[in-house]
């Protein structure tokens, strides 16, 4: 495949998720309503939970600590690393955003689960974000094998055994970094 067709492909897998959010925004929306009614009380909640699910919670929130301390070294990494290196530092604001806890709808344990998966998920892809300026930077080479669900900046890289100009490509890589 040519860079070419990587272009346009990406250009269309660019519009196609434009799109989607488009008509996700549009659907929400429609749906700015009060469920108030519709909010299990906390209490009921909490009793009709599976014993499992509560003995499993210690695990699932013990996972902020690691979060939290990788959270903090990225954001130092690229804090520090970033300008040497002359790419664009990347937004935490645009990866974690907290807005489902005001959904009336949801109970307090409902809204808390609701702040901690925000941040977890929305701090997986600030680091995906932050980690693929940095393959870009120092090695954007495409594996061998197939990746699942590679970062959007992978189709770029150099395919694999293709040393050809390396430097060359390899810089342009560079300098395309924040485009």
């Amino acid at each position: 495949m040519n860079n070419e067709k990587i272009d346009e492909l990406m250009k269309k897998l660019e519009n196609t998720e434009s799109l989607l959010y488009r008509e996700l925004e549009k659907e929400a929306e429609s749906l700015k309503c009060d469920f108030l009614n519709d909010r299990t009380p906390l209490w009921e909640y909490i009793k009709g939970a599976k014993p499992a699910y509560v003995l499993t919670a210690p695990v699932i929130y013990s996972m902020i600590i690691p979060a939290l301390i990788m959270d903090l070294f990225v954001t130092v990494y690229q804090a520090v690393c970033f300008p040497v290196y002359g790419i664009a530092k990347v937004k935490r604001g645009e990866f974690i955003v907290f807005d489902r806890h005001r959904l009336a709808y949801l109970n307090l344990l409902q809204k808390l689960n609701c702040l901690y998966c925000a941040y977890f998920n929305g701090l997986v892809a600030y680091v995906r974000e932050i980690a693929s300026k940095t393959e870009q930077f120092w090695c954007p080479i495409r594996h061998a094998k197939r990746v699942r669900h590679p970062h959007r900046r992978y189709w770029r890289f150099l395919r694999y055994g293709d040393g050809k100009d390396l430097k060359k490509r390899w810089q342009k890589l560079r300098e395309e970094i924040d485009k």
